[in-house]
């Protein structure tokens, strides 16, 4: 790692590319998975104080945007201090301003049903009333597609996304998304601007097994990002509950559009069942 002096005399590109490196390393070191060499040494500073020098140096570009700047003061300022957040999250606002995204696989679009017949009839969508997702913070353009792709093919009426997400209409998004995307409805707000009168609840760990949790008929789900799930605010405005997908795998990990065609394949079932009764 570089001394935050030496990363602010760099320059433009070169400054941006050491960062993301730096950041990157930083996260696997707080998780106790970095590569032997890259540890954190510096006898110095804390590794805390490390974090917020190399932020402050973040802060100084000239091409980060307003909100990316303002979401990095927030968490240099909370308390308590959340280091592996602030990693990732600087890290992928460098990796958006360098265009550069997560690693994606390449893939075929199977065919798939035009939202428009050729006579001009608009195909009406079926979906459940009230059923929706909250994408919170979802970095990567082929995970969010892949969300809308489920979404809209187990019948959720809308997806919201954090302010935050990466944009639905990034191709990747859009390739992935195989046409979703477009005939989703689907607002980007904040926590506080999801609707109130809709049951709020949370897929992450620690909750209610999967096959116990009582869904609503009507509510809505936030899925937090890749690398750190569901923020500490999210779970604090999932008043309805946490629900979790047990595993038994050493790695007990699913990715997150994985987790959530299971997790809406679930909540239909329990619809389906409901309407029946």
């Amino acid at each position: 790692m570089i001394e935050p002096g030496k990363l602010f005399q760099l320059e433009g590109g070169q400054k941006r590319r050491k960062l993301a490196l730096t950041f990157g390393a930083l996260e696997r070191d707080i998780q106790g998975i970095a590569e032997k060499g890259t540890e954190y040494n510096f006898t110095s500073m804390t590794r805390a104080e490390y974090v917020r020098e190399v932020t402050k140096v973040l802060l100084k570009d000239p091409k980060l945007p307003q909100g990316a700047a303002n979401e990095l003061k927030r968490l240099l300022a909370a308390q308590p201090f959340d280091e592996l957040r602030l990693c990732n999250c600087a890290r992928n606002h460098l990796l958006a301003l360098i265009g550069t995204f997560p690693a994606e696989w390449d893939l075929v679009i199977a065919p798939h049903a035009a939202p428009v017949e050729e006579d001009g009839t608009v195909r009406q969508r079926d979906f459940f009333p009230g059923v929706a997702v909250y994408a919170e913070d979802i970095r990567s353009p082929f995970n969010l597609g892949s969300i809308f792709r489920s979404a809209e093919a187990m019948g959720a009426e809308k997806v919201y996304i954090s302010p935050f997400c990466t944009d639905p209409e990034q191709p990747r998004a859009i390739r992935s998304g195989m046409g979703c995307i477009e005939t989703m409805g689907w607002e980007r707000c904040s926590l506080g601007e999801l609707p109130q009168d809709l049951p709020v609840f949370a897929l992450e760990t620690g909750g209610t097994d999967i096959n116990e949790f009582e869904f609503p008929e009507r509510g809505i789900c936030i899925i937090g990002s890749e690398e750190l799930g569901v923020s500490p605010e999210a779970l604090a405005r999932a008043t309805y509950g946490r629900v979790t997908i047990p595993m038994k795998g050493l790695k007990a990990s699913l990715n997150v559009g994985v987790a959530f065609g299971i997790l809406m394949q679930k909540w239909v079932e329990a619809l389906t069942r409901n309407q029946k009764n």
